[in-house]
C-alpha cells in the first residue's frame, strides 16, 4: 500500500515544525532555509497553510529531467532526486507547476520532498496533525474524483 501526504491547512497553527524537522532529518540543522516543505502566510485572511512536493503521477519535474536525475522510489512512489546524478541545470524547478523544487545553492543540485523514504518528519513532527501520512487513496486525488463524479452526474440531470 502506498502512502501519500495529506495536508489539513485548517489544522496549520504555523509552528513551524514541519520545516524544522525536515530541515533537520535532511541536513541535521535547524534551518527552515533548507526545509523541502513550507508554510505558506496569508496574511489578510489570518492562515497558514503547508505545502510540498505532492509527488504527481504525470511528474514533470521528472519527465523534464535531461539527465534522468529524478526517478520513482517504487516503496514510496516518491520522485526522488538522484544528487550524484544531478547537474543542477534547473530545469525540473520551471517544469515544476506548484514550486515545490528548490535549487540549493551550497551543493550545486535540486532538493524537492522525498517523503523521508516512507517515514516523513513533518508528519511526526506536526503538533496538531496539519500534515499526516495516509494511504494514498484518501488523499486529495480521489476527493476530486468523487465531487467531478457528483458533478457529473448533477450535470446528466439537468440535460
Amino acid at each position: 500500500m502506498q502512502q501519500a501526504l495529506l495536508i489539513d491547512p485548517e489544522k496549520c497553527t504555523g509552528c513551524l515544525q514541519c520545516e524544522m524537522a525536515c530541515s533537520y532529518e535532511n541536513y541535521q540543522v535547524f534551518n527552515i532555509a533548507k526545509s523541502r516543505i513550507k508554510v505558506f502566510n496569508f496574511e489578510e485572511a489570518g492562515r497558514k497553510v503547508p505545502y510540498t512536493c505532492t509527488q504527481c503521477a504525470e511528474a514533470w519535474c521528472m519527465h523534464a529531467c535531461p539527465v534522468e536525475a529524478i526517478v520513482l522510489d517504487g516503496a514510496t512512489g516518491a520522485k526522488i532526486v538522484l544528487d550524484d546524478v544531478c547537474v543542477g541545470c534547473k530545469v525540473c524547478t520551471i517544469a515544476c507547476p506548484f514550486g515545490t523544487i528548490n535549487y540549493v545553492q551550497d551543493s550545486g543540485k535540486v532538493q524537492k520532498c522525498d517523503l523521508c523514504g516512507g517515514d516523513p518528519a513533518c508528519a511526526a513532527a506536526c503538533p496538531t496533525e496539519a500534515i499526516t501520512y495516509v494511504d494514498a487513496n484518501w488523499t486529495g486525488l480521489d476527493k476530486m474524483r468523487a465531487w467531478a463524479g457528483r458533478t457529473d452526474t448533477a450535470s446528466q440531470a439537468n440535460a
